[in-house]
């Protein structure tokens, strides 16, 4: 197998001690002999999965906050956010959702039909304007939410009509008909003077209402446009994605939203409460991604994509201490894995202005731009690095006779140049770990970077290879003197000690 060069990915999570011991340099690893406490790790060559799609990391972001992310200028829209996305897709073009709660809460002013109770923000053209330059300055596809739950053909037809005339069609991944449809006939669209709440839909509204609504409202989009939805986080309703695909022979992408932990409603003894624990356990990563399995193979039966176009931490905007912590990028680069694995096509990580969970915050001061880029970002740009596309995964695995920790996930993936990255996630706060890895091919010597951060709860102090976005950056990209390290193969096998709170991405030429 022709092998341009093999990766290595090692990521570890554990004790705050770390930092103190020094996170700059390689810990010293014998060049005689592996240790014994080291895990040894194979990597197989064949693939595991479908390839990793171009633009598979993108950004779900509200309709009122996007004006404040890129600015209202056609000709020039924020670079810094511009930079930003295209780190996550470098030479791709990136897929942008723009919906989310506000989908249900916008629409075009609309002749002949008066401004229904739910809308608290009208589109118009200098919103279309400022996207149709941003989408051209990206080469962007977009998911464009429609309002669905004033159930209204004709809010429906004229907010698409707008959109799809001002951004034109070649931008248009989809129009997305609603958002949540499950809860339309629980939670309140607007409220009464009286401070009643009144929701968009009867109760008990199911899943065979929606569709029959679905359908009719959906006769009205404009003709020849791509469809997508149904945008629902119900895990009740992916069981009915054949169903859904066969309303309309427009939908061409099947979306559905997932968070691991609830802010809203949710007692502090559930596993969903958010807590940095309860985000870095399985059930926040691969059990997020094999709950949506089966409704992945149904899309894919029918030749449909599947895309989470609605994922972060935390619903209800985050919660503080864990969406804005380090360990949201360790979870993040864990999900995106898991996501690939169960056949996922893509993810869209959601956002808003001031919410918690934002992987970066934009402003604009005295006509310039700049970003606060949070931990949650550090994770994504890993991805990135880690899994470009037309990645594969591959097995990782301990070697026979050996036993990987609970606390330990492995994850392997051949890029098109025949690289092959293996990510290790270590889960322990309190122990270090050392593992020997075996690629496909073996080499005298390799070099490698650190992702790191004082805690696992540290909202600054994150680094890449040494270098960072800082306090805010008004150019989207690291800076500061690049840092690394060099390793030399032992029993050919690379030995990586895994400090506290750390990730390293090393790099083998083929030999």
């Amino acid at each position: 197998m022709g092998i341009g060069a093999i990766t290595l990915v090692l990521l570890a999570v554990a004790a705050d001690l770390w930092v103190q011991r020094g996170a700059g340099a390689q810990p010293t690893i014998p060049a005689s002999a592996i240790p014994a406490s080291a895990i040894r790790v194979d990597i197989g060559s064949r693939p595991v999965s479908r390839p990793v799609p171009g633009g598979f990391i993108g950004l779900s972001i509200e309709y009122r906050s996007a004006l404040p992310y890129f600015g209202t200028d056609p000709a020039r829209p924020d670079p810094v956010f511009i930079q930003l996305v295209r780190n996550l897709t470098p030479g791709q073009s990136p897929v942008l959702r723009f919906g989310g709660d506000t989908t249900d809460w916008t629409w075009w002013n609309t002749p002949g039909v008066q401004r229904p109770a739910g809308i608290r923000y009208t589109l118009g053209p200098q919103w279309v304007n400022a996207a149709a330059g941003m989408a051209r300055a990206l080469d962007a596809r977009l998911i464009l939410g429609i309002n669905f739950e004033s159930d209204s053909s004709a809010v429906a037809r004229t907010e698409a009509d707008a959109l799809v005339s001002g951004l034109g069609r070649r931008y248009i991944a989809g129009l997305e008909l609603g958002n949540e449809p499950e809860v339309y006939g629980t939670l309140g669209w607007y409220a009464t003077r009286a401070g009643v709440s009144v929701p968009g839909r009867p109760s008990g509204y199911d899943f065979a209402r929606y569709l029959s609504d679905y359908a009719r409202v959906l006769r009205a989009l404009p003709p020849g446009v791509p469809i997508a939805g149904p945008a629902s986080g119900a895990p009740q309703w992916l069981a009915g994605v054949s169903e859904y695909l066969a309303v309309d022979p427009r939908v061409r992408l099947v979306t559905f939203h997932r968070y691991p932990l609830r802010r809203c409603f949710t007692p502090v003894s559930s596993p969903d409460y958010p807590s940095i624990a309860n985000l870095l356990s399985p059930a926040a990563a691969s059990g997020l991604a094999e709950s949506l399995q089966s409704a992945v193979l149904a899309a894919h039966a029918r030749g449909v994509p599947f895309r989470v176009d609605e994922l972060n931490s935390v619903s209800c905007g985050g919660a503080r201490g864990v969406s804005d912590s380090f360990a949201s990028a360790l979870w993040v680069l864990d999900t995106l894995f898991n996501m690939a694995r169960v056949g996922v096509d893509g993810v869209n990580i959601h956002t808003f202005q001031k919410a918690i969970y934002e992987p970066f915050a934009l402003r604009r001061s005295d006509g310039r731009w700049q970003a606060q880029v949070r931990p949650l970002y550090y994770g994504l740009l890993m991805f990135a690095r880690a899994a470009p596309p037309g990645s594969r995964l591959l097995t990782a695995s301990a070697s026979p006779g050996g036993h990987v920790p609970e606390t330990v996930r492995l994850w392997a993936t051949r890029a098109p140049s025949g690289r092959v990255s293996v990510t290790l996630i270590n889960e322990s706060r309190r122990r270090s770990v050392t593992v020997a890895v075996a690629g496909p091919t073996a080499a005298g010597r390799a070099g490698g970077i650190r992702l790191r951060a004082p805690r696992a709860n540290a909202r600054t102090g994150i680094t890449l290879g040494g270098q960072s976005f800082g306090a805010a950056t008004a150019t989207g990209q690291l800076a500061g003197t690049p840092r690394g390290f060099t390793l030399t193969a032992v029993q050919h096998r690379f030995v990586v000690r895994l400090p506290p709170v750390s990730a390293t991405l090393v790099t083998v030429p083929a030999h």
